[in-house]
């Protein structure tokens, strides 16, 4: 309870910059809770009975029934779209539909990035403006005749070292959480990508055969 307490006291010295620093601070934490079920919900890799139909002789309309089980919103489920055999659509229009889809995907998954990485550059330099504000403070108290009040001079001190600390704690949360989430997104669209080579590779090649009129 007492390094609780130390830790408010501390906080309560960082002045006015602490006040923006923690509103960047909930809205990292809101981004890495929503993209976090966003990728745990939407773009987990479909298991063993989903893989099955995943091939050049899959039947017509596999693809839909084997993602039945995923939600609706699923990013393989929406990529599955233009992959289905269909006689009446021709080849060119499911590969440029594909292409958008996957494009599509990739902005809704990415959403937030921005403000992450924003916050990594706006943390730290809110942080520098509570340093300054601090030392400017400090000198203040300085007179003609010398120090004037000390214990003035360590608490904006004080101040300035906890707007520096808490700028750059925030913005260290919020790059190593902005590098995940995009290493993440990029494993995402190569196994996007993979997906989709290989069916339309399998429409193309059913449709070479005579086994599908494109």
């Amino acid at each position: 309870m007492k390094d609780w307490m130390n830790l408010v006291d501390a906080v309560q010295l960082g002045g006015w910059v602490i006040y923006p620093l923690s509103l960047l601070a909930i809205v990292a934490i809101a981004i890495v809770v929503d993209r976090s079920y966003v990728f745990a919900r939407f773009a987990r890799r479909p298991g063993a009975n989903l893989s099955a139909p995943v091939t050049a002789d899959a039947s017509p309309g596999a693809i839909v029934e084997a993602f039945d089980s995923l939600p609706a919103e699923h990013v393989f489920r929406r990529l599955s779209e233009p992959l289905e055999r269909q006689p009446s659509v021709p080849f060119w229009y499911r590969e440029a539909k594909t292409e958008v889809i996957a494009s599509a995907i990739e902005r809704d998954m990415s959403r937030g990035f921005w403000v992450l990485e924003t916050i990594v550059t706006a943390a730290p330099l809110l942080g520098l403006l509570g340093t300054i504000v601090g030392m400017m403070h400090s000198f203040q108290l300085f007179g003609a005749s010398g120090l004037v009040n000390p214990g003035g001079v360590t608490g904006g001190v004080a101040q300035s070292l906890v707007a520096t600390a808490v700028g750059l704690v925030v913005a260290l949360f919020s790059l190593f959480a902005f590098n995940y989430f995009s290493r993440r997104l990029e494993r995402l669209m190569d196994e996007l990508e993979a997906f989709a080579n290989e069916r339309l590779s399998g429409v193309r090649l059913a449709s070479e055969t005579g086994g599908d009129t494109p």
